[in-house]
């Protein structure tokens, strides 16, 4: 009923609030679905997965490694066994941690459904066109975010974990690192990342209503690099190499972002 109200352009805002709560509703249910699944494999979030990242046989400390030799500067870039131990020290810790971390994984698996309930909100406003427009910013908006959630994961969590994991400012004192902690650090990581891998999309959205320009984007250019490695220092720990590792493909995402912008608004003034 309230899909034939919207198709005659009827809905008032009352409708318009009743279709969103399904919209979310659905979103809701798929996340704690997804959740389900990764709170019952949990030997495959946790010991495939997220805690992988504590062994120098991961698949990006190999990587470097390899890397190392290829360029001649034997093991330099080679990373061995974590400096560190993982503790629990509260009594439902682990069970919480449990939880919340299927709770992580679950919005991830979700994401590519939630922008898919974000078209079919926003479709009935559009034209025929701009439906199917619409659809392909969605596989784009997943792509892009899948992209940002496996560079975070293999690239930026890692080396934030070697050199957090490692790093001590005497030989006396060991690291022995929460389970908590460690788990807040990759998750975190990763899950920002593939979230600021969406700056093309936001773009996108906001020169489509005219809330921004390519000429505003390359007039600040000099400001968003600040901005950038604030951002990047914000997202990783205290670690250069994280850093720059996110800032790179970030002001590599900023110049596409201002080139899809520059095609928003040309096709506008069309």
């Amino acid at each position: 009923m309230s899909e034939d109200k919207n198709n005659k352009g009827e809905m008032s805002f009352l409708d318009h609030l009743e279709v969103l709560r399904w919209h979310l509703v659905r979103s809701a249910i798929v996340i704690i679905l997804f959740t389900i699944v990764a709170f019952i494999f949990k030997g495959f979030v946790f010991d495939t997965i997220i805690l992988a990242q504590k062994s120098s046989n991961f698949w990006t400390y190999r990587m470097f490694c390899k890397f190392s030799h290829l360029i001649g500067n034997g093991d330099a870039l080679c990373m061995g066994e974590m400096n560190f131990s993982l503790i629990n020290i509260t009594m439902s810790g682990q069970f919480t941690i449990h939880i919340v971390t299927s709770l992580v994984v679950g919005i991830v698996l979700a994401f590519p459904y939630l922008l898919f309930e974000i078209w079919r909100f926003i479709t009935p406003a559009l034209k025929k066109k701009e439906k199917k427009n619409a659809l392909g910013l969605v596989f784009a908006g997943s792509m892009l975010f899948v992209i940002g959630i496996l560079f975070g994961y293999y690239f930026v969590s890692p080396l934030s974990v070697q050199f957090l994991g490692n790093y001590t400012v005497s030989e006396q004192v060991q690291n022995q690192i929460t389970l908590s902690s460690f788990i807040s650090t990759v998750t975190t990581v990763t899950l920002v990342c593939g979230l600021v891998f969406q700056l093309p999309l936001i773009v996108f959205f906001l020169s489509k209503l005219g809330l921004l320009t390519p000429e505003f984007m390359r007039k600040y250019r000099k400001h968003a690099v600040v901005v950038t490695l604030v951002l990047s220092a914000i997202i990783t720990p205290p670690d250069i190499s994280s850093q720059v590792l996110l800032t790179i493909p970030l002001l590599i995402l900023y110049e596409f972002s201002i080139y899809i912008s520059k095609m928003v608004v040309k096709k506008a003034e069309k």
